[in-house]
Order: structure tokens, then C-alpha cells, then sequence
């Protein structure tokens, strides 16, 4: 009897694990079966550029069902909740599947009820998310009518997924008010509830001189409590308030609703906890858990979803054989992060090691890291291709393995 193999979730996690499973399996040794409750799968990184004219919605959205290898059977509908002791999933329409090995890879929810006021007057007409294709949309015709006044970017709590893409939101909206030749009529402000622009400090030094370089305001330890769409204010718990004309807000996030409904799957938030090292979960041995929906401590990016799933691909392999785990993931993440004018930073680091200066992925390049460059750029702007072409059919990048290289960049006593 072939082994079951159901995987919850057909976004960028899924749809690789997916793949990969796929050529290490064939047919008749294991079932793939993917959930989703839609048809479109995103790619994600490209809604930043949609606000700015610089990215279409239909080429960055594409049917999910194509995106999978042959022999992958893809359900769409809602799942209801997994029944741990039963190793099953139930559908919201009415259908069980069966697993020997379940893989959580739901990513997050959008939770902007959540905050206090956020939906009420003035959402989705002077407030506004990128993180979703609709906001995304509207907050692309809010600034072109835009032209003037104080523009806020907000990070209402963490975790978040992609965590750059609030900064290099700021720093695109600075290039395009420019661009338009009306930046001197914008004031821009970077409201963030860390307490520096980014969690590690050789990055964060380096993003916030860049703040300034480009004159938008850091306003750190920021933690929104409420929301005045109707005066034009956010509130802190501690009753400070940032005023806005124009706000850019990235809600709440929570882990899938089913997860909170299974007892025992997830945390308070709804992520599922996984060693971090195998990425199988605490609760049950033949769950895993990867990407956004994965509780571990390094951040919600994709390429962390990348690097993840070669070495959970591998350990569903392990567990299925009854091999000891490869525990070899060390939270490897890498990220470009666009700062307007045809320029980008990339940032490389994992559990141990903060974002370092030096090249990458060697000594010899060719992309230099926590410097601006115009080849930063391009690469994230290769990424999208790489990203339907190699990631998503669950193809290695040559010379890029999911272990943080630690060649090429430069160690000073002052980032120990």
C-alpha cells in the first residue's frame, strides 16, 4: 500500500514539498494529496510592487493546480480540522483523508478586525495593507490621488510574514513621491513596535541609516492598540499617537483557523511548534510543519520556506524509512530588500549569525550584502523567474544549499 502523504497548504511551502516528494516518490509507493481553499496561488513578494504601478496582478498570480508535478492530487476546499489521534483531515466539504505523514504549510491569516477601530471609517480609503491582492489594488489608485501630507507606515504586531517589506515599502514610497515631484509635500514615517528598525542590530544600524539618508521618520517601540480612521490617528497602548493622512498598515497575523481548532497543533497564535533543527512537530512524530505556519524562531520569509523544504523533504523520507531525522536546518534566511532608484540591499543570516557585511553566496560574489547595488535589484527582480521555474518545481539553485554560507562575509568582534 502506497504511504499517504497530505500536505495542507498550496502556497509556496506546499506546492515545493509537493514537487520534491514527488521525485523521491513515485506513484505507486506514496499518495500526494494538497489542500487549499483556492485556486490562485500569489507570488507574494510581488505585491510591494503592485501599489506602485511597478507590477500587474495577473502576472503575479497563476492557478495553483498547474503549479504541482504529475500525480499530485490537489483538494480545494477549506480544511475543518485534523483529528491527531485518527491521522486524518477533515474538509470543510465533507471529505477525510488519511495520512501516514501530515505537513502544515497554511502560512498566515490576515486578522485586521483584530485591532481596534482598523476596519471602520477610512478602511480601504486612507488605510490600507499590500499584503493581500485586493489592498494591494486599491492602495495602488489611493496614491496615485495622493499629493500630500504624512504618510505612515505601521507594523501593528509581530510576527509578520516578510518582514522587510514594510521598510522597503517606505523606501519605494520615498523614490516614487520623488519621482512624481511632489516628496518635499510628503512627509513619510516608519512606525514599527521593535526597538530599532529591524530585530538584528548590524542590519538595523544600517536600515536606519538609510531612514534618515532619505528622510522618513523611525518611530520605534510603537505597539498600536487602536486605530482613528476618522481623525487620522494611530494610538500606542501607552497613549502615544502618530497622526496620518495616508496609513499603510500591516495587520495582525495568526496561524489557519483549523490549527487553533485541533487541540494540541498550535500555539496561542495558531503556528504549529517544531524543532527547530528538523522541523517536525512537538506534538506528533509524523507531522510537520514548514514556512509561515512553522513556529520557529527565525523570520517569515520565503526564502526560509525554501530552505526548509529541502531538509523537511528529506526528514518526511527519514520518518517514512524509519531513519534517524537530518536535524540540519540552522534557520538559514536570506532576503533583498528594494530601497528605491533601482538599488537593493540583501541581507543573509540564520539562528546564530545576524546579517553580516561581505558577498554572497562566496567570498567572490557577485552580490554584495548590506550594501546598496543596482545587480541587489536585479537579482530580486530574477527571483520572480527563479521562483516559478526552479523553486516552485522543487529544483535546487545551484551554489545556494540551506545552510547559511559563512564564506565571504566579514566577522568583526562588534557583531559577536
Amino acid at each position: 500500500m502506497p504511504q499517504r502523504i497530505v500536505i495542507l497548504g498550496g502556497g509556496t511551502g506546499g506546492t515545493m514539498v509537493a514537487n520534491r516528494l514527488r521525485r523521491v516518490y513515485s506513484a505507486s509507493e506514496a499518495t500526494i494529496s494538497v489542500v487549499d481553499r483556492d485556486d490562485r496561488h500569489v507570488y507574494q513578494p510581488g505585491l510591494l510592487f503592485v501599489p506602485f504601478g511597478l507590477a500587474r496582478v495577473e502576472d503575479i498570480v497563476r492557478p495553483r493546480r498547474r503549479q504541482f508535478r504529475r500525480d499530485v492530487n490537489f483538494y480545494e476546499s477549506e480544511v475543518e480540522q485534523v483529528d491527531l489521534d485518527e491521522h486524518r483531515v477533515e474538509l470543510a466539504d465533507g471529505t477525510r483523508l488519511p495520512y501516514d505523514v501530515l505537513i502544515v504549510a497554511t502560512g498566515v491569516r490576515l486578522q485586521p478586525e483584530e485591532t481596534e477601530g482598523l476596519t471602520g471609517d477610512g478602511w480601504r480609503e486612507r488605510m490600507f495593507t499590500f499584503y493581500d491582492v485586493p489592498g494591494a489594488e486599491q492602495l495602488a489608485a489611493a496614491l496615485e490621488r495622493f499629493d500630500g501630507g504624512r504618510l505612515v507606515v505601521n507594523i501593528v504586531d509581530l510576527p509578520i510574514k516578510c518582514p522587510v517589506a514594510p521598510l522597503e515599502f517606505a523606501f519605494l514610497a520615498d523614490a516614487y513621491f520623488t519621482e512624481r515631484g511632489i516628496r518635499a509635500d510628503v512627509d513619510i514615517a516608519y512606525v514599527t513596535p521593535l526597538d530599532a528598525a529591524f530585530t538584528k542590530p548590524v542590519a538595523a544600524e544600517r536600515l536606519a541609516g538609510l531612514l534618515e539618508e532619505k528622510h522618513i521618520e523611525l518611530v520605534t517601540e510603537f505597539s498600536v492598540g487602536e486605530v482613528d480612521g476618522a481623525g487620522g490617528k494611530i494610538v500606542s497602548w501607552d497613549e502615544r499617537e502618530e497622526p496620518f493622512d495616508l496609513l499603510v498598515t500591516v495587520p495582525l497575523h495568526a496561524g489557519a483557523g483549523y490549527v487553533s481548532r485541533t487541540e494540541g497543533l498550535g500555539d496561542d497564535l495558531g503556528f504549529v511548534p517544531v524543532d527547530p533543527h528538523t522541523l517536525q512537530s512537538r506534538v506528533r512524530p509524523n507531522v510537520f510543519a514548514l514556512g509561515d505556519a512553522a513556529g520557529v524562531p527565525i523570520s517569515k520569509a520565503g526564502s526560509v520556506t525554501h530552505f526548509e523544504g529541502e531538509v523537511l523533504t528529506e526528514n518526511v523520507r527519514r520518518f517514512l524509512a524509519g531513519e534517524e531525522l537530518d536535524a540540519s536546518y540552522d534557520g538559514h534566511a536570506n532576503c533583498f530588500i528594494e530601497t528605491g532608484f533601482g538599488k537593493a540591499l540583501l541581507i543573509d543570516f540564520n539562528y546564530e549569525t545576524e546579517p553580516l557585511p561581505g558577498r554572497f553566496p562566496s567570498a567572490v560574489g557577485p552580490l554584495p550584502l548590506l550594501k546598496e547595488s543596482r545587480l541587489n535589484h536585479l537579482g530580486k527582480l530574477m527571483f520572480q523567474w527563479l521562483y516559478w521555474h526552479a523553486l516552485l518545481p522543487g529544483r535546487d539553485l545551484p551554489g545556494i544549499s540551506a545552510q547559511m554560507p559563512s564564506h565571504g562575509k566579514e566577522h568583526h568582534p562588534e557583531h559577536v
